[in-house]
């Protein structure tokens, strides 16, 4: 009988539960968490900001889902963990005795730094309580200010905006997420954003926020320019929760240093989820994923090898299905990796022939702007960006996947205005005709 002890209820600590109960059935499992709604799906909380889903349909889990799990949900924040007593310490001073312990924490929004951050008003996209002050204050609001240029930010800009109010973005730049968009992909979703009422202040950065009666009222930025608001939304980056491991002198960098069976430094210590970094094979270094499915991946494989397996974790070809200004984006590979630069970006817009591509590849019509770019190597796909239309999607995950051999193709993609949806949709169709 062991003592397994999960900090943390997101995907990569429910995942690594349900592992260690489809090989240990007696075993105690207690969760720790002082997360009061439990497991939901962060991802989803987007889409409830928006509307389009309801509170309920965010919690994956059902009661009798819960029930197979046969563990303990203890609320309360771990401060502190003593390796060599195989003890976590609460906040208020209760000791949890762990024979496997899993530090699955995750990641949290990097806050903001301005005077006026601690202001009634000030919100993030972080937990459920973040969303739902969100929606709360938004029944009320006349207008939102949003700061950041990555994808919280571009979800909290249209989750207010589709509830009715005014809402002015601004980019410290003149990209958004501009360490994976590139220029053309940024301005389609701008020219999207626009269009939904959304106003953009490029080059901007805010200087203070500004109060009355301890709320927010507006915000002053650093060239002096004052915006009225009910609401400042930030997402300007996340950061692991990395201060409990370092305390307890686990090895960290960016995140929680693991090697392939998700242990840490100490033998019965491991991680998993947005708080790790674990190795990619395909950039040769270790990364962070702050990825749903990744996650899960990681918590089963470290539930797998808490409960005795062998088993090591291959970091997948990253893929990452995202809307951005309402036009659903795949990212597949090393785009926005820090990848090498002696790989080709080749970009292509719209064209008739994508939409009238095989049914056989992936099919989700009804977008009116479509765009592709692929990064080449010497005989491979690495990665690729699907904006719109997805029909190519698919097709390109299973290539990049699977590390097909593209020399028969790679001429006639470099051409200047090579129509990729074909060359793309006919080598799939003929080498996935070959294996079959």
């Amino acid at each position: 009988m062991l003592n397994y002890v999960i900090l943390g209820t997101g995907v990569a600590g429910i995942a690594a539960a349900e592992a260690i109960r489809a090989l240990d059935n007696a075993s105690s499992i207690t969760f720790i968490t002082d997360d009061s709604h439990g497991y939901y799906s962060r991802p989803g909380m987007a889409y409830y900001l928006t509307g389009e889903v309801d509170e309920k349909q965010l919690y994956p889990y059902q009661p009798q889902d819960y029930k197979k799990l046969n563990a303990h949900f203890l609320r309360g924040t771990a401060t502190r963990i003593m390796p060599d007593q195989h003890l976590v310490e609460l906040n208020d001073g209760t000791r949890i005795p762990y024979d496997r312990l899993l530090i699955a924490i995750g990641a949290g929004a990097v806050r903001l730094n301005v005077p006026g951050a601690s202001l009634d008003g000030v919100v993030k996209l972080d937990h459920m309580e973040d969303v739902q002050r969100i929606v709360g204050l938004s029944r009320r609001a006349r207008s939102a200010v949003v700061i950041g240029g990555g994808i919280t930010a571009l979800e909290l800009a249209e989750g207010l905006a589709a509830r009715n109010v005014k809402v002015h973005l601004l980019i410290r730049t003149e990209r958004t997420w501009s360490n994976v968009l590139d220029e053309v992909e940024s301005k389609i979703i701008h020219e999207h954003l626009l269009e939904t009422g959304i106003i953009i202040h490029y080059s901007t950065e805010l200087g203070e926020v500004l109060g009355e009666r301890g709320r927010v009222k507006g915000i002053r930025t650093v060239d002096g320019l004052e915006i009225a608001c009910e609401i400042l939304a930030y997402g300007i980056g996340v950061k692991p929760r990395l201060r409990l491991a370092a305390q307890a002198g686990i090895a960290c960098a960016r995140g929680v240093l693991v090697d392939e069976h998700l242990c840490t430094n100490f033998p019965d210590i491991y991680a998993a989820g947005d708080v790790a970094q674990v190795f990619d094979p395909a950039l040769g270094r270790t990364v962070l994923d702050s990825l749903w499915s990744p996650a899960r991946e990681q918590g089963n494989v470290a539930g797998m090898n808490m409960a005795g397996k062998n088993m090591a974790y291959l970091k997948a070809v990253p893929l990452n299905v995202t809307r951005l200004a309402g036009l659903t984006t795949t990212i597949i590979g090393l785009v926005g990796s820090g990848q090498p630069c002696d790989m080709l970006d080749i970009a292509r817009g719209d064209s008739e022939t994508w939409h009238e591509m095989p049914d056989a590849i992936l099919a989700q019509n009804g977008f009116q702007t479509n765009h592709l770019r692929l990064m080449v190597a010497d005989k491979n796909i690495v990665g690729a960006l699907v904006m719109g239309d997805q029909k190519l999607s698919g097709a390109l995950q299973a290539i990049i996947r699977d590390r097909i051999d593209i020399a028969s193709i790679r001429e006639q993609l470099l051409l200047p205005g090579a129509p990729l949806a074909d060359i793309i949709a006919q080598f799939f169709g003929q080498v996935y005709a070959s294996r079959n």
